[in-house]
């Protein structure tokens, strides 16, 4: 890969940079209103699991449940079916940090990895605050779905305001354990509606 080296005086006189542009293409954005679940459908309102994208990025504004303690998660499906029971393996771990710094942590979460489970995956740090002022936010990236040789990856970032006050931050990643294409994508929380947020879906093209 060749650098790139700029000789002009100021910034704002370069023109070009010679990175790609539009990689990242909006497709859709569902906002939750005591949503029991926010759900993505192929062929629905513009969205495209079928191939366009090797990426999916999934984007989590201020996702707010509605019941104190509760956690975000998420599962797919495939054709017409909406089980959402695909078989998952995944691991996860956290960093934390309460705002009075009584408490911090960096730990493996045992309690939600999975070794071919079918519940949905959870992807914020459990007890997410139900508070005015608490929510998670973060982001998923699910690749290939529409692949019909390959396990489906997925690798998840989300921070939290906690219930207890303070920062915590959940990585998960893993693979559903199918060769047939996905076509729907759900999240929901484990108990509650999502009182509010946005998420938003974006294809991400190959470079």
């Amino acid at each position: 890969m060749a650098l790139v080296k700029y000789n002009n005086n100021s910034i704002s006189a370069v023109t070009s940079t010679g990175l790609a542009t539009g990689s990242l293409v909006p497709i859709k954005t569902l906002t939750a209103s005591n949503s029991a679940t926010l759900s993505f459908l192929n062929g629905a309102d513009s969205v495209v699991f079928d191939g366009t994208y090797p990426i999916y990025k999934f984007e989590f504004i201020n996702m707010h449940p509605i019941t104190n303690s509760a956690d975000l998660g998420f599962q797919v499906d495939t054709g017409t079916n909406t089980n959402y029971n695909i078989a998952c393996t995944s691991t996860a771990f956290q960093v934390g940090q309460a705002e009075d710094a009584s408490e911090t942590t960096l730990g493996y979460q045992t309690n939600d990895d999975q070794a071919q489970g079918s519940g949905f995956q959870m992807i914020t740090q459990t007890n997410a605050g139900s508070g005015n002022d608490e929510s998670s936010s973060g982001e998923l990236l699910l690749f290939n779905p529409s692949s019909t040789t390959f396990v489906k990856h997925f690798i998840s970032r989300l921070n939290t305001y906690w219930s207890g006050t303070g920062t915590f931050e959940k990585y998960a990643a893993g693979y559903f354990n199918t060769t047939t294409a996905l076509t729907r994508v759900q999240f929901k929380m484990n108990t509650g509606n999502i009182d509010a947020g946005k998420i938003k879906l974006y294809g991400i093209k190959d470079s």
